[in-house]
């Protein structure tokens, strides 16, 4: 498979590095000191493309790849506001876009913990619940796309929780969210519950980039010849 990384940073590099031990050729590397690089014809040479940079630049990035007719793996967040947009752009140009606000399968395994712990915690409003996440200082959107997934999940289940907040709240229908920048932090996650009694808390802390960069060759791999919309749960058989 021949890949584009879209974003040469530590992610773009440990995504390079996995990649190239699996056999994939990386045939284009755009960072921030070759953006004259990254044009239609460029990309078109690869099968796929891994856009990992920033929110003000993702949709557009996207948009690039899907004019070369290049599958997009897209792991950029702080952009969702514009997710009808690129959606409708790929069905345009009968593209294949796969996004995921992390591809760690250890955190896609905790996304589906997550769900189910608040489907069954919904009826005991005896409990509250809130949420922490520590990233690197490097990381410009806050709360993490992880977090934002994680509370939305929260929040299809938990009633009483009617949106999340990045702030300490004593407001019962607020979902807090507390969000830490720590160097040299990759990423951890805990929700918990906590009543007069007793807390319930599930936690994922990521050791290192590995993870992440892992699970995005994986997706590229499965992306890799199709058309259409898709997630990490249908790379995972979730």
């Amino acid at each position: 498979m021949k890949i584009a990384l879209i974003g040469y940073g530590k992610m773009g590099q440990a995504i390079e590095e996995i990649a190239v031990a699996q056999g994939h050729e990386i045939v284009l590397k755009i960072g921030i000191e070759n953006l004259g690089d990254f044009t239609v014809e460029a990309v078109a040479k690869a099968d796929v493309a891994i856009e990992f940079t920033s929110p003000h630049s993702a949709v557009a990035n996207i948009k690039k790849c899907f004019d070369a007719g290049v599958a997009v793996v897209c792991g950029s967040t702080g952009w969702l506001e514009q997710w009808d947009e690129v959606i409708a752009y790929c069905q345009e140009k009968q593209g294949a876009f796969l996004y995921a606000s992390n591809f760690s399968i250890g955190v896609n395994l905790f996304f589906e913990l997550n769900n189910y712990l608040a489907k069954i915690m919904a009826p005991h409003n005896d409990y509250d619940v809130s949420m922490e996440e520590i990233h690197h200082t490097q990381k410009k959107d806050a709360p993490s796309g992880t977090a934002i997934t994680l509370a939305e999940r929260v929040l299809e289940h938990i009633g009483r929780k009617k949106q999340w907040v990045n702030h300490i709240s004593d407001n019962p229908a607020e979902l807090e969210i507390i969000s830490e920048r720590i160097d040299p932090a990759p990423g951890t996650h805990k929700i918990k519950y906590h009543s007069e009694i007793d807390d319930i808390e599930i936690i994922h802390t990521a050791h290192n980039r590995k993870g992440f960069a892992s699970g995005a060759v994986m997706a590229a791999n499965f992306l890799n010849g199709k058309k259409g919309i898709y997630n990490m749960k249908q790379v995972l058989g979730l």
